[in-house]
């Protein structure tokens, strides 16, 4: 694994650890609020369908009753099938799919792409936990300063359009 390593020396270089030992792997369900760009997360040992339920009615809980909840997912499967479960909340939350390939869609995979480049590329975590405390650290920062997303449409000129249909033939 690639990462910083901390010499003999106790001097942290970048490198390819030739030991590389796995920890274990680390399931992360997590939520963004739109409005507010907080976060909501929460670290489950398995990806099954009940851990996801636990952690959407925690989410859910801190939410107001009389609001309805809009939810947007992608298609991994214990997202699906919870027609059931969702019967409990009266029809306040709705499911939302995107389509497969189209995770640009879902605005948690902006906060997914944060995590990755400011605190996951280039770590060397020891452990399991020291992942987990490196992940919520991030999330601590990132929700004291939440903002909303703003989505903005990058003008194409014609060009670059043609400069994009030229590379596609080549």
């Amino acid at each position: 694994a690639s990462g910083y390593v901390e010499t003999d020396s106790g001097k942290v270089v970048r490198a390819l650890k030739s030991t590389y030992q796995r920890h274990g792997t680390l399931n992360l369900f997590a939520a963004l609020e739109v409005d507010t760009g907080k976060v909501h997360m929460k670290f489950t040992e398995f990806k099954k369908r009940e851990d996801f339920r636990g952690f959407m009615e925690s989410v859910l809980a801190d939410q107001p009753q009389d609001k309805e909840i809009h939810v947007i997912l992608d298609n991994y499967s214990p997202h699906k099938g919870n027609d059931d479960w969702l019967v409990k909340f009266e029809g306040r939350v709705r499911f939302h799919f995107t389509p497969t390939s189209a995770s640009w869609l879902n605005q948690i995979e902006i906060v997914f792409s944060l995590l990755q480049r400011k605190t996951l590329n280039g770590g060397s975590f020891k452990s399991k936990e020291q992942l987990c405390e490196a992940i919520e650290a991030f999330f601590r920062r990132h929700n004291e300063r939440a903002k909303p997303f703003r989505w903005r449409k990058r003008e194409v000129k014609g060009s670059q359009l043609q400069n994009t249909i030229v590379n596609l033939r080549n």
